[in-house]
This record gives structure tokens, C-alpha cells and sequence, in this order.
């Protein structure tokens, strides 16, 4: 058998292989999406439709977009943060002698192996040993927790040697650390930066267990949709669901194109 045939044939294979896989994770959206344009007042076969009523009326729900607006202000702001503080933090251990750097390192990614609901719950105990009120800052708070071992791990793996011959070159002509910093690192770090950025924003838009435990009188759109759910399932949740999933697909696909773009730049310092 040729070498196209046995690549022909392993490709079938893992295709038979994967497809119920895709089926699995994929249905439920699916079904979601469809049922979000469905014309009857009840999400269940057979499909009415197509039709934009329950997006009409989920945008003229103040609630839905009050909270919507919310989680975009608390996403885009903790997000920012969060990938600020990790630029900051890899390039301090990337760059300088750090006295118990690895312990750092661990410190820093620890909140990856911790449940959101034991984060939740401690930033709850110590906000309210602190006397600090439930609101969309506290939310934030939880949410730069949460999302910078995220951003940490994807800007601190971007470092290499090449960036530090250029570094050492603007400080040859005199530039300061500061200047350094700045024109230097945070130019060849701009795409696993907005990378870090989209993946903390992915995450924020959609969490719900911090959320629900430290918002207020003004929740995120998740802990809406939550209370819509208790009332039972309805083609408005739907379309609600499929605003939320439409927004962290676009996101989710940004920061794939950022990283592919920083893969793509590697390969070429590489070559040359």
C-alpha cells in the first residue's frame, strides 16, 4: 500500500473516531441555537420557526441588558488587569534573579489546580472579614484571581533569547529599564499580550460561580440567566445562551489567530 493510501486510511480512521466525539460536545449547542430562533413558546421538537421573537424581546428585557453590559465592563477590566499583572510578573521572572523563583512560578499557577467554588467561597469569607460589600468590583476582584494564572502561563512562555539580545542592545545605546521595557519587550510581546487578554475575557464573560457568590444588586449576565433557568426553559434563555456562546466563540477564535500568528513569528526568527 502507498504512503497516500496508509495517510488516506489513518485519516478515515481517526475521522470515524473523532466524529462521535464532535457530536457529543457539539449537539447541545446546537440544539441551543436552533431552539433560539423557535417560534413556540416551548423549546421542544418539532421546530417552529425560523423566527427573531425571543431576541427582540431579550433586548428589550433591561435586566438581560443591564446585566449583559455588566459582565462586559467587569470582563474587559478584570481582563486588562489580570494580563497587565502577568505581563508584568513573567517579565520580572523572565528577566531578573528572582530569590525563589520557581516557588513563585508555582504560586502564581497554583490558582489553576483550585476549584472556582473554593476561590469563590475564600474571596467571600475574606471580603466579609474585610467588610467589603458584594458588587461588580468585588466580581472583577475574583475575576483578575481567576484569569491571571491564565494570562500569566500564555505571556510568560513567549520569552526567549532573541529578545533578550534586543533588550541588550537598547540598553547598549543608553536606554533606561523603564524604556526598555516598553519599546522593546512589550512590542514583541503584543500578540501573546492581546492573546492573554482574549483568553482572560473568554473566561470572565461567562463565570458564573464567582459571580453568583460576590455580585450584588447589579449581577453579571451568567447569574441572569441562572435565574431565568430556575423558572424553566424558555426559547428567550436560548437566545440569551446563544448571545453568550456567539460572544466567547468570537474570543475563543481571536485568541487562537493571536496564538497562530505568535507560532507563525517564532518560526520565522527561527529560519533566519
Amino acid at each position: 500500500m502507498s504512503g497516500v493510501a496508509v495517510r488516506r486510511a489513518r485519516g478515515f480512521q481517526a475521522a470515524l473516531v473523532m466524529a462521535p466525539l464532535f457530536v457529543f460536545i457539539y449537539l447541545p449547542v446546537a440544539v441551543l441555537v436552533l431552539f433560539s430562533f423557535h417560534a413556540g413558546q416551548v423549546p421542544v421538537p418539532p421546530f417552529e420557526g425560523p423566527s427573531l421573537e425571543w431576541y427582540g424581546r431579550v433586548l428589550a428585557n433591561d435586566r438581560v441588558t443591564g446585566s449583559m453590559w455588566n459582565s462586559v465592563l467587569v470582563g474587559v477590566l478584570s481582563s486588562a488587569l489580570a494580563t497587565l499583572l502577568a505581563t508584568l510578573a513573567a517579565w520580572g521572572l523572565a528577566r531578573h534573579r528572582v530569590p525563589g523563583r520557581r516557588l513563585i512560578e508555582g504560586l502564581l499557577m497554583l490558582p489553576l489546580a483550585v476549584s472556582y467554588l473554593v476561590i469563590g467561597v475564600g474571596l467571600l469569607v475574606a471580603f466579609s472579614a474585610l467588610d467589603v460589600s458584594k458588587s461588580l468590583w468585588a466580581v472583577g476582584v475574583g475575576h483578575v484571581v481567576l484569569n491571571l494564572p491564565l494570562a500569566f502561563v500564555v505571556v510568560y512562555g513567549q520569552f526567549d533569547r532573541e529578545q533578550v539580545r534586543l533588550e541588550q542592545a537598547a540598553r547598549d545605546l543608553g536606554a533606561s529599564e523603564l524604556q526598555v521595557f516598553l519599546r522593546v519587550t512589550v512590542p514583541l510581546l503584543r500578540t501573546a499580550i492581546v492573546a492573554a487578554f482574549l483568553l482572560s475575557l473568554t473566561f470572565s464573560w461567562d463565570e458564573f460561580i464567582v459571580s453568583f457568590l460576590l455580585s450584588g444588586f447589579d449581577p453579571t449576565l451568567p447569574v441572569v440567566i441562572w435565574g431565568m433557568l430556575r423558572s424553566g426553559l424558555n426559547p428567550q434563555t436560548n437566545a440569551v445562551g446563544t448571545l453568550v456562546f456567539t460572544v466567547s466563540l468570537v474570543a475563543a477564535v481571536l485568541f487562537e489567530l493571536a496564538v497562530l500568528r505568535q507560532a507563525g513569528k517564532g518560526h520565522d526568527a527561527v529560519r533566519r
